[in-house]
C-alpha cells in the first residue's frame, strides 16, 4: 500500500474515462483517502463514492480562487492534512493560430495554468507545515513538441506554462520537503479523443510511436502513483514523459 494514510486531492477527476479518475482509483487502491474536485458537485460525489468509503467529492472551478480555497478548507476540515495534489484539470480546443480569440485564450489558460497555480497555492501552507508533500502537474507532449493532435497553440502554451511553473515551485519548495513534478502524456484514449480519430489518423499517429499503441488512462495513473508516492522521494522538478516514445529527446 504505497499511499496508506495519505490524503490526495485530484482535480478534474469526475469523468470515469479520464486521467484524473483513473489516478483516483489507483490511489484509493493503494490506501489513500481521495478527494475529487470537479465542476459538477453531483458527478464529483458519485465518482468519489464509487471508490469506496471514506473518499470525498467536491465542486470547484479551479480558476476561481474563492472556490478553490473553500474546497481545500473542507478537505482540511475532514481529514486534517493533504499529502498529494494532482493538478489534472484542463481543457483543450482544436483551434488554429489565427482563429484564437481572447475568450479561447482565457478559457484554456485559466483552467490549465491559473488553476494549477491556485490549487498549488491553496495546499502549500499545509504541506509546508507538515514538512512533506507531493504536487503532480499534468502537462502534455504538446508543450514539448509545439502542438498535439487536438489542441491549438494556446493549449500548447498553457501546458508549457505548467512545466515552467512546476519547475519554479520545485525549486522554491524543496527546502520544505515538498516535491513538485510534471507528467507529459502523449496521445491518451479518453473522452477527449473518443470518436475523433479516423482509421487513417490512427495509422499515421501510430507510425510515430515506437511502442505502436495509443496510451490509456492507466498509463498516466501509474506515473502519477510513482510521483505521488515515496517511490520518487528524491525526484523534484522533473518532467516524466509517458508517450510511448512519441517524443524521444
Amino acid at each position: 500500500m504505497l499511499l496508506k494514510d495519505k490524503v490526495a486531492v485530484i482535480t478534474g477527476a469526475a469523468s470515469v474515462r479520464g486521467l484524473g479518475f483513473a489516478t483516483a482509483k489507483l490511489y484509493a487502491e493503494q490506501g489513500a483517502k481521495v478527494v475529487i474536485i470537479d465542476l459538477d458537485a453531483e458527478a464529483s460525489k458519485q465518482a468519489a463514492a464509487s471508490l469506496g468509503e471514506g473518499h470525498l467529492g467536491l465542486a470547484a472551478n479551479v480558476s476561481n480562487e474563492l472556490q478553490v480555497n473553500a474546497a481545500i478548507e473542507q478537505v482540511l476540515g475532514k481529514y486534517g492534512r493533504i499529502d498529494i495534489l494532482v493538478n489534472n484539470a484542463g481543457i483543450t480546443q482544436p483551434i488554429k493560430l489565427m482563429d484564437i480569440k481572447r475568450e479561447n485564450y482565457d478559457a484554456v489558460l485559466d483552467v490549465s495554468l491559473r488553476g494549477t497555480l491556485l490549487m498549488s497555492q491553496a495546499v502549500i501552507p499545509t504541506m509546508r507545515a507538515q514538512q512533506s508533500g507531493s504536487i503532480v502537474c499534468i502537462s502534455s507532449v504538446s508543450a514539448q513538441r509545439g502542438g498535439g493532435i487536438f489542441g491549438g497553440p494556446h493549449y500548447s502554451a498553457a501546458k508549457a506554462g505548467v512545466l515552467g511553473l512546476a519547475k519554479a515551485m520545485a525549486r522554491e519548495l524543496g527546502p520544505d520537503n515538498v516535491r513538485v513534478n510534471c507528467i507529459t502524456p502523449g496521445l491518451i484514449q479518453t473522452d477527449i479523443t473518443a470518436g475523433k480519430l479516423s482509421d487513417e489518423m490512427k495509422t499515421a499517429i501510430l507510425a510515430g510511436i515506437p511502442l505502436n499503441r495509443l496510451g490509456d488512462a492507466q498509463d498516466i495513473a501509474r506515473a502519477a502513483l510513482f510521483l505521488g508516492s515515496d517511490l520518487s522521494s528524491y525526484s523534484t522538478g522533473i518532467t516524466l514523459d509517458v508517450n510511448g516514445g512519441m517524443l524521444i529527446h
